[in-house]
């Protein structure tokens, strides 16, 4: 089952997609929870990251789908975007958020159904590799695809991700529980690595993405030997 979110002030727009997901559900089978918004204000108000898919519209009162966006995404890595516009230089703006497309109205059934499985591929795609961590503005559900390390100061966890770092509450060793079986390495009492990130490794030195990482000797060892089997793909 996938939760999909309409942001749409007008009704006639919000029942229009409302009834091409009935159609795309009867014709593939698959069952669609759709939940209706009339305002980005509304919606964000609890936002819990439980959405494979949100169709948001540009033009709202109070506050704009472009808007709206970029604050779904400080809470929300994983979740498909679909913007729903009357004017498509606005529906640029979309790309900055890792939108997956832009429709533009009168919404048409095919574009519609194109763009609409494209994006539910792309949340089945990175499902499994998600998990959600508690921020001070809630829960936050993210990509391990985007998380290059974390780090470990003072009691404060550091999720370091390609576009932004956050920061949240817990130990490395409940870290290191949780993103194990993503392949994550502990190459000390500091970090937690995705090899996917590794581009160099020198001594005691290993490049995860644009920072240098220290490997510590008691686990270079091990550490070696995890990231072989990984890259042999026996782990």
């Amino acid at each position: 089952m996938y939760n999909i979110a309409i942001v749409e002030d007008n009704d006639n727009d919000a029942q229009t997609l409302i009834s091409f997901i009935e159609q795309i559900s009867k014709s593939d089978k698959k069952e669609y929870t759709v939940k209706r918004f009339r305002s980005a204000v509304e919606f964000l108000e609890n936002y819990q990251p439980i959405y494979s898919l949100i169709l948001l519209d540009v033009e709202m009162p109070e506050m704009n789908g472009v808007e709206a966006s970029y604050r779904i995404r400080k809470l929300d890595k994983t979740v498909s975007i679909i913007f729903t516009t009357n004017l498509i230089q606005y529906a640029q703006k979309g790309y900055e958020v890792d939108a997956v497309a832009y429709l533009i109205k009168p919404v048409q059934y095919y574009d519609f159904a194109l763009k609409f499985k494209k994006a539910i591929d792309i949340y089945s795609l990175n499902e499994n590799k998600d998990f959600s961590v508690k921020t001070a503005k809630g829960p936050c559900r993210i990509s391990t695809s985007k998380l290059m390390f974390v780090e470990v100061i003072r009691h404060r966890l550091y999720y370091h991700l390609v576009e932004e770092t956050l920061e949240v509450t817990g130990t490395i060793a409940k870290a290191e529980d949780e993103l194990k079986e993503f392949g994550f390495l502990r190459c000390n009492q500091c970090y937690l690595i995705n090899p996917s990130f590794i581009s160099k490794i020198q001594g005691l030195e290993v490049v995860v993405g644009n920072e240098t990482l220290l490997i510590s000797r008691p686990r270079k060892k091990s550490f070696m030997e995890e990231l072989a089997k990984w890259y042999s793909g026996q782990r």
